[in-house]
């Protein structure tokens, strides 16, 4: 395995891309993979989970916070139509320029489509900005709802971050938040934020590997 690149995380940390035969691996030093291009099951079903239930609408505008390999882009993209928007909201610079070099061809150079409009911003930032403006929320931000790659993540799992989240979907919107595992005190947050929630249990590659949670909280 060789180390490619680093990037810094702003506020502290550092990212780093790992290449091996083909593929490549993203890391926070001192763990182990955050991310691989050998599987992306859970990351494709993220988006699989929240755009099949607004596709049909009319000029559909989704947001994605965190870019990561640009699995989870791709994917929802398959499922939005041509007048579709898609913000995708990255807080590490060095992601998005992975994204559009030697990451891209995995995921099918996603960030080359027209509807897609990249910002290199903290998505806590966007949904602070934001009232009844997206159909779709899909939240892949850490490993969960413990803040493990950049402490203000835990911002937008706890209760001021939910409300935000409610307040920038549409009526009927939906968002889905990934997590390594499931948490009892999250899924309760959720309810306590007014969302509808399902959760969801996924396979890291198709029906094989670590299993991961996705909720799925609907706006009434």
């Amino acid at each position: 395995m060789t180390l490619i690149d680093t990037a810094p995380i702003p506020g502290g940390g550092e990212l780093r891309l790992f290449q091996e035969g083909a593929h490549y691996s993203i890391k926070i030093a001192g763990t182990g993979d955050l991310m691989s291009t050998r599987m992306h099951g859970s990351e494709d079903a993220l988006a699989d989970l929240a755009c099949r239930r607004i596709a049909a609408r009319a000029q559909p505008c989704v947001l994605i916070g965190g870019l990561g390999l640009g699995f989870t882009l791709a994917a929802a993209l398959k499922h939005l139509a041509p007048d579709a928007r898609v913000v995708v909201a990255e807080l590490v610079a060095g992601v998005v320029e992975w994204n559009r070099g030697p990451l891209g061809a995995h995921a099918g150079h996603p960030l080359g489509d027209p509807r897609v409009d990249v910002r290199v911003a903290d998505v806590a930032s966007v949904l602070r900005a934001a009232t009844q403006q997206y159909d779709a929320v899909m939240l892949d931000v850490d490993n969960g709802p413990d803040g493990l790659t950049h402490a203000s993540n835990a911002w937008i799992y706890g209760a001021g971050g939910l409300n935000a989240l409610y307040a920038a979907l549409k009526p009927g919107g939906v968002a889905t938040v990934w997590s390594a595992g499931p948490d009892r005190r999250f899924t309760e947050r959720l309810r306590k934020s007014g969302f509808a929630v399902e959760e969801v249990t996924v396979r890291a590659h198709g029906n094989k590997g670590a299993r991961h949670l996705v909720w799925v909280a609907s706006r009434r």
